[in-house]
């Protein structure tokens, strides 16, 4: 099929009817099942839904609506979901946005399985899973009519459910995994050689299809009696329970990209799961779980109510190669301003920045660059700024000895930098030996920052959060200027009353108790709700969880507020989930917890746990922002055209 492009259907009659009626119906007129222009003669509109959703971010007014078909062209089935152009919410987005989510013509030989979910938060969606592993967003039926569509394709398309989840539909028409297990079933020659008794087969050619009409044909009215004591598909159902192990493996295969096995976190139905290993079909599965599985069997953990495992694939987008030179020259206009922040953003969080292009592109991300700054602009304010620091830095070096004698809170602040620099990411070459200029330069930009924020001062903690930043600059005072901008952001986690801390802790509580309320309760049971156990997780941003430069991956991510300015909240809770059936099972209390926290450190798989993490800031949605209280760290004012920027929202 063609392509079809993003059209307005201001004035087609099926949207109009459509929007008169309040709901997005599905449409089967005569009209509507006649295809665009752009369609081949021979296509056949088969399914219509208007209003069919997908949310690029977390907010529910951030909303691309669109117009959803299964089309029939031959004997072939293809479904499109085009953008609405130009109308509410969608004429807020750009064409790049619009282009980036449109699925066009997708035929279903190359979709492997569809998921219907409906959560306790939210309306109803399903999910397409194409047979190289990806997925597109999810799409969104406001006015129902998941039913409908999953119907609609059984008419067209073989489908049968998973063995292993009723709400997964494996599509088999694009290749034959069902036909090789069937194989491996051992059912009878005809069965797993596909006759028209099984209906796990393809369509057959035309001769061999007009044989085996004939053949049934004439069982069926000479041994009526014999194929009711001996039908095909009943012994089918027999042997396949009997095979049930061989089947669930299958299923397992067919989604395994899909639903990926989180055994560790014994995420999906536990006893079945359980049943499974003590079976001898499921020898090899123990096998590989004894690197993984040390969690006593004693104590029952609840499952996850998210089915945490297969929420990974909210977007289906896999983390991308990191924003390069030649790609980074394609964000800027001929002055030198970021055309798009907000598109930047998003590939930045999605691929992270080469690091010869860091100090560059992280400037933009801390706010020491605006935006809309031009190359001239930029240069004319790094020497201000050059000399802005100098005259900060001069106040503490023309502090006489006599005068740092009665100078308790410098004399104070001095010691704890000195104490803490020379302790910091020593192991890194940038930092490592006797007599090390960088840490020279830490500890004098540290000690200008307790002069230039005299309320704050210095705390144990910030040297961490300084050494990415000198290390990517290499230049005092703009790495100075960007610790300030960061400052901004994380100052209230270092304040007296940890005020800042505990906002952060309280939002964590809330939002697992949103998104996991068995792992909320066993914390609750075991006095660990105040969430302390991740304390140094927020206070210097993960910083020692992670390899170096996963680190700093991990931070120009969080800093593009992408989807959220509190994701770094929403990490925390995917590397608790990955890890909630070895604490639930261990009955651990806060010490041990504590100490298993900290024993993570340099074990964390940084990218499954960003992907976690965005998909569950999408699933929480606006409960899980209305679950963060306004003002908690990290928050900036919001500026204009930002990502996060909510407006009223129109109908459409």
């Amino acid at each position: 099929m063609h392509e079809t492009e993003i059209h307005d259907l201001s004035d087609d009659a099926d949207y109009a009817a459509a929007s008169k009626q309040g709901s997005s119906s599905m449409t089967r007129s005569d009209s509507s099942k006649r295809s665009s222009s752009s369609d081949p003669e021979d296509a056949e509109v088969v399914y219509l839904k208007d209003n069919v959703t997908i949310h690029p971010t977390q907010y529910a007014t951030e909303r691309i609506s669109g117009r959803l078909r299964l089309i029939k062209q031959g004997s072939s089935l293809f479904m499109t979901w085009i953008p609405y152009k130009g109308q509410g919410s969608n004429a807020r987005l750009s064409e790049r946005d619009k282009n980036l989510y449109t699925i066009r013509a997708v035929p279903f030989s190359e979709i492997q399985s569809i998921r219907r979910h409906t959560p306790t938060i939210g309306w109803q969606y399903v999910i397409v899973v194409l047979s190289s592993g990806l997925a597109f967003p999810p799409l969104y039926f406001y006015s129902g009519g998941v039913r409908e569509f999953l119907a609609t394709i059984k008419q067209h398309v073989h489908i049968v459910r998973s063995a292993e989840d009723a709400n997964v539909f494996l599509v088999n028409n694009f290749e034959d995994p069902f036909q090789r297990t069937l194989s491996s079933l051992e059912l009878p020659r005809s069965l797993a050689n596909g006759t028209p008794s099984s209906s796990f087969t393809g369509s057959p050619s035309d001769g061999n299809q007009e044989r085996q009409e004939d053949h049934v044909s004439s069982v069926q009215q000479n041994n009526r009696q014999r194929q009711k004591n001996h039908d095909p598909a009943r012994d089918l159902s027999i042997q396949v329970l009997e095979k049930f192990s061989l089947v669930t493996r299958f299923a397992r295969e067919t989604t395994s990209q899909l639903f990926r096995e989180s055994l560790v976190d014994g995420h999906g139905p536990t006893e079945k799961r359980k049943n499974n290993w003590a079976s001898k079909d499921h020898q090899h599965q123990e096998a590989a779980l004894n690197d993984v599985e040390n969690v006593p069997t004693k104590v029952p953990v609840a499952s996850d109510p998210l089915e945490f495992d297969k929420l990974t694939l909210v977007w289906g987008q896999p983390r991308q190669h990191p924003l390069g030179p030649e790609e980074w020259s394609t964000f800027l206009d001929a002055e030198g301003r970021v055309v798009d922040p907000n598109a930047l953003k998003k590939r930045i969080f999605y691929g992270g920045v080469e690091h010869n292009l860091r100090k560059e592109v992280w400037a933009f991300l801390l706010g020491y660059y605006p935006y809309n700054s031009t190359f001239a602009e930029r240069q004319y304010a790094v020497s201000v700024k050059k000399s802005e620091y100098g005259t900060i830095k001069n106040q503490w070096q023309s502090i006489s000895p006599e005068q740092a004698k009665r100078f308790t809170k410098f004399r104070e602040r001095k010691g704890l930098i000195e104490k803490d620099v020379v302790r910091t990411d020593r192991s890194l070459p940038f930092y490592e030996g006797d007599g090390n200029p960088n840490v020279r330069l830490m500890h004098d930009i540290l000690l200008t920052y307790s002069f230039y924020n005299f309320d704050l001062g210095y705390c144990q903690g910030m040297s961490d959060l300084l050494s990415p930043l000198l290390f990517i600059m290499r230049d005092e005072s703009e790495a100075f200027w960007c610790f300030v901008s960061l400052m901004e952001r994380l100052g209230p986690n270092f304040n007296r009353d940890q005020n800042g801390m505990h906002a952060q802790l309280f939002a964590l509580s809330k939002l697992v108790e949103l998104l996991d309320s068995p792992l909320h309760n066993y914390f609750k049971q075991n006095d660990c709700l105040n969430y302390f156990f991740c304390f140094r997780w927020i206070l210097i941003q993960f910083k020692r969880q992670f390899e170096y430069d996963k680190t700093l991956r991990l931070w120009e991510v969080l800093w593009t507020h992408y989807p959220s300015e509190h994701l770094h909240l929403y990490v925390c809770i995917a590397i608790l989930k990955r890890n909630r059936v070895k604490i639930m099972g261990e009955q651990m209390d806060f010490d041990t917890l504590l100490k298993f926290i900290n024993e993570l450190s340099g074990q964390i798989d940084l990218d499954p746990v960003l992907r976690d993490a965005e998909a569950l800031c999408v699933c929480a949605g606006e409960n899980g922002a209305a679950s963060i209280p306004p003002g908690t760290p990290p928050s900036l004012p919001i500026q204009d055209g930002s990502i996060y920027q909510q407006q009223d929202d129109e109908v459409l």
